[in-house]
């Protein structure tokens, strides 16, 4: 009954390997929607799911089927992502907004750093400080591609990583959420009303979805991708065959994506439905990924794990916001003005760490809960900002690490 690896689904079954992922994937969508499942996100039951999966002996630990998947289907997962990502309507619209979001950015990076540097976490700890730069600067789909960029292969601590993420994302997302309740803490600064807005705006909810926008989406991806690999081998070329540009991959996959969605925003935004498949194809990497993990190893590998995440969202909450009240206090010194302009306030400061650390579609999500209607758009905007620049900072900061 069982394989020879002693699943119950054998690693050369390699549609079955890959319809249990989806149908794994599947369960992540459907459990969130359940009042139980919304205590967590999709993700986590994805990477639940799969763990349990695997090691109950359903799915292999190890498959082709694996590999296809990141070799594959993660690169796609970027354009898919960043279709409609404006640059210039990002940097025209986000606001003061965006300059909380660039605080969110060093803070993350240097959060990063500084956990990395307290904390031993092996030979791969560069590559780690990446992955977890790129998570909380723009989310999964950064994630996958720095794991991608630098060859991190370590299914556990990948697994244990992931688990860690999420857990502690949801924990910071309750605190940012309770943060408005503090009259003291309101008053350290710009006072303004974000009651105004257009609720409609920018959901995330793909409408209109029809074959063609979806063959169109998908054509768009594989050709982002096959661009970027194109020109990797062109420099690897001029480098006398060696390596040395593949790192890049995924620097350009973001550039060739953006390039379009920003120069043409209106066709671009015809394309509905690639980032509902992206999403979908997200929700299989992590069950992929997960599939890999021995419980006991990731038990004694999380601990470590869950002290660098703390380390790192502390600096991140650190440079945010007393970073964001520094700028709020010379603001108001210099012009006299407590409305000023360049005055942030705190509504603002915590829609940008929301976007950076949990992504698009929590940002805006909260500003709706909290009664900020008109921070919606910004929020969605900075969001989609962090798909754009998670990548990079990522990989710079693993190549920081590791020089």
């Amino acid at each position: 009954m069982f394989s020879t690896d002693g699943s119950l689904i054998s690693a050369d079954q390699h549609f079955a390997v890959l319809g249990a992922l989806f149908a794994i994937a599947l369960f992540g969508f459907w459990a969130e929607q359940k009042s139980w499942g919304k205590l967590v996100t999709g993700a986590v039951w994805a990477i639940l799911g799969a763990i349990l999966a695997s090691n109950l002996g359903l799915i292999p630990k190890d498959a082709p089927a694996y590999g296809f998947v990141f070799q594959y289907l993660v690169p796609a997962l970027i354009p898919l992502f960043l279709m409609h990502a404006d640059v210039r309507r990002i940097v025209g619209e986000s606001g003061r907004v965006g300059i909380g979001f660039i605080l969110a950015c060093i803070g993350t990076a240097l959060g990063a750093v500084l956990a990395a540097n307290l904390l031993d976490l092996g030979a791969q700890e560069g590559d780690l400080a990446g992955i977890f730069t790129a998570t909380y600067t723009g989310g999964s789909v950064n994630y996958a591609a720095v794991i991608q960029s630098t060859g991190f292969d370590d299914a556990n601590i990948i697994s244990a990583a992931t688990a860690v993420d999420n857990l502690m994302s949801a924990i910071f997302l309750a605190a940012l959420a309770l943060m408005p309740a503090s009259a003291w803490l309101m008053s350290k600064y710009a006072k303004r009303d974000h009651a105004e807005g257009d609720e409609a705006l920018l959901t995330q909810q793909e409408q209109n979805v029809s074959g063609f926008s979806l063959a169109a989406s998908i054509t768009f991806a594989l050709v982002v991708v096959a661009l970027s690999d194109g020109a990797v081998a062109l420099l690897n070329q001029f480098a006398n065959g060696q390596d040395s540009f593949s790192g890049l991959r995924y620097v350009f996959i973001t550039i060739f994506a953006v390039i379009p969605a920003t120069l043409m925003p209106q066709k671009m935004q015809k394309m509905h439905g690639g980032q509902s498949v992206g999403l979908v194809l997200a929700f299989v990497f992590f069950a992929a990924i997960a599939a890999g993990a021995d419980v006991s190893k990731l038990i004694g590998t999380a601990p470590i794990l869950l002290a660098f995440v703390v380390i790192l969202l502390l600096v991140h909450a650190f440079v945010v916001f007393v970073g964001g009240a520094l700028i709020s206090y010379c603001a108001i010194k210099i012009t006299g003005n407590k409305d000023s302009g360049l005055a942030l306030s705190l509504p603002e400061l915590i829609i940008a760490s929301n976007a950076a650390i949990l992504g698009a579609t929590t940002a805006p999500a909260l500003a709706m809960a909290r009664g900020w209607p008109g921070l919606v758009t910004p929020g969605v905007l900075v969001g989609v900002a962090g798909y754009i620049v998670g990548t990079p900072l990522g990989i710079a900061i693993a190549t920081f690490m590791a020089g």
